[in-house]
């Protein structure tokens, strides 16, 4: 596995190539904000979704007439990136289409992730790129895991995700023995701006709110660590944890897995987006440390 480390101001950041996935976020004592990556729980730290978010029904998809395989959240987080662009406090990787990504998904891309640190704020981007020569369809997320508890001393029970709007609408739920998106919305865990995340939440897969108000959030507790998240370009968000962990997986997206039930056209699956030939469109997503000193 290979690496680059960026730093600036007060923090540092270890993004893996393979995968673009960020693996570490420290501040300038040493505290880390990321999971710990127990493998009894889940090994994965961020990885990025794309060209969709969630899984399909039977992993496959069908586009205009044909049939097609995609692993769950699809095939960026498994892929190697290459380093178009690098400096102390900031790394440009970028994964373009090739022969075998166009067996499962027939379309020229280019996708570049941004890591660039500014101060306590580690500002992500990815950037979406058509340059074929037909509207591509794509959905896109990000999946990072922060330490829970943070780092401060707070216990986990005290944490709190603190959404910039109130969130009174209904949240939608994953059918545990097909990984879909379940077709009637629950009422809301949101207690007007406050949602207290708790393990037994995450027994049947994430919690998701597909009409969020929200594009920004603060998690942690009083008198411990805390993050501010702010996603102002996706407009959905999944909440989610291996039940005992001592992680939380605060995910804002573009898309989300496939309806119970959906047989429709991939381009017309809920949450795809579809970018012109010669298009392309970007996805922030920025992390800030409240308590670095």
């Amino acid at each position: 596995m290979e690496f680059v480390t960026i730093s600036a101001g007060d923090l540092t950041a270890r993004i893996a190539t393979f995968g673009a996935e960020l693996w570490s976020l420290t501040d300038r004592t040493g505290r880390e904000y990321m999971t710990d990556a127990d493998p009894a729980f889940w090994s994965g730290h961020a990885p990025i979704l794309f060209p969709i978010v969630g899984g399909l029904a039977g992993n496959r998809y069908r586009l205009d007439g044909q049939d097609y395989e995609l692993p769950r959240h699809g095939f960026a987080r498994h892929s190697a990136f290459e380093v178009a662009e690098a400096t102390d406090d900031m790394v440009r990787l970028r994964l373009r289409d090739s022969a075998e990504s166009r067996k499962v998904y027939p379309f020229a891309f280019v996708l570049d992730l941004v890591f660039r640190i500014e101060g306590a704020t580690l500002h992500v981007e990815a950037e979406v790129s058509n340059p074929g020569d037909a509207p591509m369809p794509f959905s896109l997320g990000y999946h990072p895991a922060f330490a829970w508890p943070l780092p401060g001393g707070a216990p986990k029970a005290e944490h709190t995700i603190a959404f910039e709007q109130a969130e009174p609408q209904p949240i939608r739920r994953i059918d545990p023995a097909t990984g879909l998106v379940l077709p009637e919305p629950v009422p809301t865990l949101v207690e007007g701006h406050l949602y207290r995340p708790d393990a037994a939440h995450f027994v049947e897969d994430a919690v998701i709110w597909d009409r969020l108000a929200s594009r920004a959030l603060t998690f942690g507790a009083p008198g411990g660590g805390q993050l501010a998240v702010a996603f102002p370009d996706l407009p959905m968000l999944g909440i989610w944890q291996k039940p005992g962990a001592n992680y939380l997986c605060i995910e804002p997206w573009q898309g989300h897995a496939d309806p119970l039930g959906y047989s429709g056209d991939f381009r017309a699956k809920p949450g795809m987006l579809s970018l012109a030939p010669g298009a392309n469109r970007r996805f922030r997503m920025d992390v800030t440390v409240l308590t670095a000193d």
